[in-house]
């Protein structure tokens, strides 16, 4: 296989709302509630309108209120991209992206509720432009190829394992108890009547 070294190429994909056909993909920066917390107070400074909204929840039937474990950012209305890209810099929060940012092209793939994994993103620039090379390399190739954003997708994973680890151990000590079987309609009424806390590894 040729030697592969992954560049970005600050081309802004992964930072806007792709307009697909296919359903099954939704574009969403995921963020943990102290990154969202971070370019809160980021965005206020800079005087840039930023918003964030509920991702990952679980409702805590126990305690009537709705765990946060991730928002995700809701893309500029104009640009249908996030607020802190720029078109001649790129990202401007380099220093300070979430993770989720820090890992692409690769990214954390939703099995379930409670089980993610490493997935890689087709529709980065890159990724396509290499895609025949990189749709048959080995697990050890893809890490040395994407030997900086591998360590952060394995930190993203670690800490969303972590997390519903956390929520297992609250469910085990009966502080906490989510249902596995919920109606729309109810989920809907807890959305508006409960109270949210935020759910971190702290």
């Amino acid at each position: 296989m040729t030697k592969l070294n992954y560049a970005c190429l600050k081309c802004g994909k992964c930072c806007f709302k792709l307009n697909l056909s296919n359903a099954d993909y939704i574009k969403r920066i995921p963020l943990y509630p102290e990154e969202a917390n971070l370019l809160i107070e980021i965005a206020k400074k800079r005087g840039i309108t930023f918003k964030v909204i509920e991702d990952l929840i679980f409702p805590d039937i126990l305690n009537k209120k709705i765990l946060i474990v991730t928002y995700k950012i809701l893309f500029d209305k104009n640009t249908n991209g996030c607020p802190f890209y720029d078109n001649n810099h790129g990202c401007t929060v380099h220093d300070t992206k979430p993770l989720a940012c820090k890992a692409y092209p690769l990214a954390l793939k939703q099995v379930d509720a409670f089980n993610f994994q490493i997935s890689i993103d087709p529709l980065c620039y890159y990724v396509n432009n290499h895609y025949d090379l990189l749709k048959n390399a080995s697990f050890s190739t893809m890490k040395e190829i994407f030997k900086n954003e591998y360590p952060n997708a394995q930190n993203h994973l670690i800490k969303n394992k972590n997390l519903m680890l956390k929520i297992k151990q609250l469910e085990f000590k009966n502080k906490i108890k989510i249902t596995r079987q919920i109606s729309l309609e109810d989920f809907n009424k807890y959305l508006k009547e409960w109270e949210r806390e935020e759910l971190t590894t702290k």
